[in-house]
């Protein structure tokens, strides 16, 4: 019987001093961790939306007449016009050539009858006021005169309609094809072109921000052909009423498109910026722990991982601001705290 305690004995303390063995063993264990300074940064709160950017100058230039069609230079290149050419208001487009049409105009006989008239009302006027003619006579030659002045405005205007003038600067978006020399009707798309230095965009915001969303706040716009450049806009306009069916309301971004960036017709990401505050402590929204006692991270204190319970003001997708619980310069740790318990022993790798 003795003999057995003491083998029973024997094997307890054997495994009490595995188990003091294994702790220590666990007690000197390194969890690696990856740590970051924290410094002082800014952070923005924003309300993401979505969108299609449109230009804020567009216009559709057609034939006003049947004649035969030129297409005319670019004086940058020296070549014919071409899809994206970039043209200036007043550039001359194409020629629409028709001398029959030309003729019918009568434009130098009406610039003559003009003069004719002119002289006459001059005549009229120093006679009249010699008592040499009636009001009479002074008010028809008056007449004479504007209803020629008419004719010659009149005949300009429909001498306008054989070129095709850009009317606004912008890019030229569409310029279908055509023969040199061949006929196009009446009603012919010439060209069509786009002013885009400006766009703008209108979204459907959700009911809840219609109290923080205000015109003027910055608004950051993305697509994803173009990663690496964010388009900076701004809230114009804001309906006051809410559509029944989807509980939101209409907003009208303005974007400034200066380097033509943005393309017409692009479906774009707009983060309508609604706070902002510089020199904060920023983290990473993805370390924080949720714990009974509340939010906390890990920071590292001369090897030695700490929880940490911390307070957090402005957050957005990826950062948070902490308004209590961290200070600037301790090194918070980013990676591998999924692991650590207060007081772990760690090793930093980054």
């Amino acid at each position: 019987m003795k003999k057995s305690l003491l083998i029973i004995l024997a094997a307890a303390l054997a495994a009490i001093s595995c188990n003091n063995q294994n702790q220590n063993l666990n007690a000197d264990v390194e969890v690696p961790v990856s740590v970051e300074d924290i410094k002082l940064k800014s952070i923005e709160e924003f309300i993401n939306t979505t969108g299609t950017a449109f230009p804020k100058g567009e216009i559709l230039l057609k034939s006003k007449i049947t004649a035969t069609y030129y297409l005319e230079k670019n004086p940058q290149t020296g070549k014919p016009w071409q899809l994206g050419d970039k043209i200036n208001e007043g550039a001359l487009i194409a020629r629409l050539e028709d001398k029959e049409y030309v003729n019918s105009i009568k434009l130098e006989t009406n610039k003559l009858n003009l003069e004719l008239c002119e002289s006459e009302l001059k005549k009229q006027e120093s006679l009249y006021e010699k008592g040499g003619v009636t009001l009479k006579d002074l008010k028809t030659a008056s007449i004479n005169y504007e209803n020629a002045k008419t004719t010659v405005e009149s005949a300009n205007i429909q001498l306008e309609k054989t070129k095709v003038i850009a009317p606004i600067s912008g890019v030229i978006v569409d310029l279908p094809y055509y023969t040199q020399s061949t006929q196009v009707e009446t009603g012919s798309t010439i060209a069509k072109i786009m002013d885009y230095q400006i766009m703008y965009m209108d979204v459907s915001l959700p009911e809840k921000y219609i109290s923080v969303i205000k015109p003027g706040q910055v608004v950051k716009l993305t697509n994803y052909t173009i990663p690496e450049d964010t388009i900076i806009g701004s809230i114009t306009q804001l309906s006051p009423a809410i559509n029944a069916d989807t509980r939101t309301f209409k907003g009208n971004i303005s974007i400034n498109n200066a380097n033509l960036i943005l393309r017409p017709g692009m479906f774009v990401k707009a983060d309508i910026v609604t706070n902002h505050k510089d020199s904060v402590i920023v983290i990473p929204k993805s370390i924080i722990l949720s714990r009974q006692r509340g939010k906390t991270v890990f920071i590292i204190d001369r090897g030695v991982a700490a929880e940490r319970v911390i307070e957090t003001g402005l957050e957005n997708i990826t950062n948070v601001q902490v308004t209590r619980g961290l200070t600037k310069n301790e090194r918070v740790v980013t990676s591998g705290f999924e692991t650590l318990s207060n007081k772990s022993k760690v090793k930093i790798i980054k």
